[in-house]
């Protein structure tokens, strides 16, 4: 019976521990306090207390996996708490306040100049080594200082294969940084480089997603800035240029096209061959986000050619992926296959396999103008807050935990898991853009705090276990991305401080010999030998803007917006005009009798006067909810 006197042990431990917190803050154990024992004990509770019902949801995430707070009883010491008045438990965070305050609240324009440089000095070392010692070779392997193509000897390696073409893929997907950092003669150099090198007609089997966002965005951006006499950056054509990037992006894109027939729903193939069309093993599977985010280029191309076909197959698979979401929640899943329509992957979050699919919904509406798309991006939107968004209603007052949107079930809304993806980061900066300031503030303060505990994002991190699931970081630009945005709608110096600290983690964790690294481990900071374009592309574009206020981006009386792989395009009123008529079937279109066909007009997508004057200059986060979030996340 040895055991039963241990178990009433640890049940009479638990029960002391609970008087001990309710007299001291008026609550149980809280996943808040890293209170493993409350956790574990709580197991033993349930052997001596009936199932109840379950409870309604609150304004806590981690107790859909800890289980609610320990209901009053005489057991847990109900007298002893109402004798004495009891406290928030947001009053453990109260301590040392203007920690944050000291630290945040300014940021002298000295130091800006500093880390302005600093950006450029690193895109530089990146993009010269590149140019040195892997040119015209697709990416630089910033430790051995080699080139890197394509895998030809293993073709199932898709993580390599899927992305790299042999067609430069470094040097057009930067062609638009040089114009950013005023490099305008080398940005001519590139362009001829590119002109006169680079071809498609190559046995290349690529992602059609990879090849759009990272090739042929970048070819059609380079164009529109090439050409258009109202860009910001001054006179950088030069004499002699017919058009060049345009065909060699049309070419591409007409070599993707076979990707989106045979296919019973309309949903592409994942990859083609470039020279052949979609290989005879292809699978019949796609992501929904490889799928559904080609509408940008797609369409800009489409109205700059006027040949609706591009824009055509591009919309047709939004519509197809949109009409399969549930019924129940208006989620979509994650993993789809083309043929059947049946989802294979049916977790549903704002991450891998899903991110721009409504990134591109939004950004869609913004260029061309089409309601279609921001119904779709409000339901969608308005799903996502019902069924993913967990924690406490405002990001800036209340109780409970901080907002966080997990991975649900598509069809029951139901937590899959306990883990977040570091391309999750983006979806602040997408908030921006929809004019969601407050909640963008609140979910990029989680990911920061992520970063200055690990000086990285992994690319998995278990917000439960508070330890990431998949260690490495290949250098991605989201969280700069969402930093940008938010200092660009708020003008708060917090955001110059946070792309400060990225700057000097990846001076510190990703500088080798040629370039930067990827990350395998964020603990130990071992690294692989692989420089992904987006380096160049995204991550140093986004610092080095963070820092630059007098960039012609911002002084120009033109609006942008940058696509998923970080490229500018102008938000141009000829792109709102068609040289075509829509030739949709009603039945093939996005709206159903589930929507309703009027819907209010869309925010102002600046709204920066969504942040009250008084919080301009301070904190975007309260202290209070600043040391809450670090101390969840293991900062302190």
């Amino acid at each position: 019976m040895q055991w039963r006197s241990i178990l009433v042990g640890l049940v009479v431990l638990r029960l002391s521990l609970s008087c001990m917190l309710w007299l001291a803050f008026g609550l149980g154990p809280s996943w808040g306090f890293n209170f493993h024992l409350g956790f574990n004990l709580h197991k033993l509770d349930l052997l001596f207390r009936e199932e109840k019902e379950t409870e309604p949801r609150d304004n806590s995430w981690s107790e859909r996996i800890h289980g609610p707070r320990y209901e009053e009883t005489e057991t847990t010491c109900a007298s002893a708490g109402e004798e004495s008045p009891k406290r928030s438990y947001l009053s453990f965070f109260d301590g040392n306040k203007d920690e944050y305050v000291r630290r945040y609240s300014s940021f002298p324009d000295t130091l800006k100049a500093k880390m302005k440089d600093m950006a450029k000095e690193m895109f530089y070392f990146g993009y010269d080594n590149y140019m040195k010692y892997a040119f015209p070779e697709d990416e630089l392997n910033p430790i051995d200082c080699e080139g890197r193509g394509p895998d030809v000897q293993n073709p199932s390696n898709i993580n390599i294969n899927d992305v790299l073409g042999n067609y430069s893929l470094t040097l057009i997907d930067t062609l638009d940084t040089l114009l950013v950092l005023g490099n305008v003669s080398e940005f001519q150099r590139a362009v001829k480089l590119v002109i006169d090198t680079v071809s498609f007609d190559k046995d290349s089997t690529v992602q059609v997603f990879e090849a759009n966002i990272r090739i042929l965005g970048s070819l059609i951006s380079a164009h529109i800035l090439l050409t258009d006499p109202k860009h910001p950056f001054g006179n950088v054509g030069f004499e002699g240029y017919d058009n060049e990037l345009l065909h060699l992006a049309h070419d591409l894109a007409v070599r993707l096209l076979p990707a989106f027939e045979n296919t019973s729903t309309g949903i592409p193939y994942p990859r083609v061959n470039l020279k052949n069309g979609v290989p005879p093993d292809s699978v019949n599977e796609t992501c929904t986000a490889g799928a559904g985010s080609l509408l940008v280029e797609f369409g800009i191309l489409s109205r700059l050619i006027g040949d609706s076909t591009f824009e055509w197959v591009a919309r047709r698979a939004v519509r197809a992926l949109w009409n399969l979401r549930s019924n129940e929640t208006g989620l979509l899943g994650n993993v789809v296959n083309i043929q059947t329509g049946q989802w294979v992957g049916k977790q549903s979050g704002l991450g891998a396999g899903m991110d721009s699919f409504y990134e591109y919904l939004l950004k869609s509406y913004i260029l061309f103008g089409e309601k279609e798309d921001y119904r779709m991006f409000t339901a969608a939107y308005e799903s996502i807050q019902n069924h993913m968004r967990r924690g406490r209603e405002s990001c800036n007052e209340g109780e409970g935990d901080p907002p966080l949107y997990v991975n649900v079930n598509m069809f029951s809304g139901e937590i899959m898991n306990t883990w977040i993806d570091s391309l999750q980061a983006f979806f602040p900066g997408l908030q921006v853009l929809n004019g969601d300031v407050d909640d963008a503030i609140c979910l990029h303060a989680f990911y920061y705090a992520i970063w200055k505990r690990f000086g990285a994002l992994p690319e998995r991190y278990n917000w439960q276990l508070q330890a990431p699931d998949v260690l490495f970081y290949p250098l991605r630009p989201e969280l700069v991305e969402s930093t940008y945005l938010l200092y660009q709608a708020t003008k708060n110096p917090f955001y110059l401080h946070v792309g400060m600290d990225i700057l000097q983690s990846l001076e510190k964790n990703a500088k080798v010999r040629c370039g930067y690294a990827t990350l395998h481990h964020v603990v130990d900071k071992s690294k692989e030998d692989r420089m992904e374009s987006f380096f160049l592309s995204e991550t140093c574009k986004y610092l080095y803007l963070l820092f630059d206020e007098d960039n012609p981006l911002h002084k120009s009386d033109n609006k942008y917006i940058f696509t998923t792989e970080g490229h500018v395009v102008p938000i141009d009123k000829r792109f709102r005009e068609k040289q075509w008529n829509d030739d949709f079937p009603c039945e093939e279109g996005a709206l159903t009798e589930r929507e309703p066909v009027n819907q209010p007009a869309p925010r102002n997508i600046s709204n920066c006067n969504r942040i009250p004057e008084e919080r301009r200059y301070t904190l975007p986060l309260k202290s209070i909810y600043m040391r809450q979030i670090d101390h969840m996340v293991g900062v302190f």
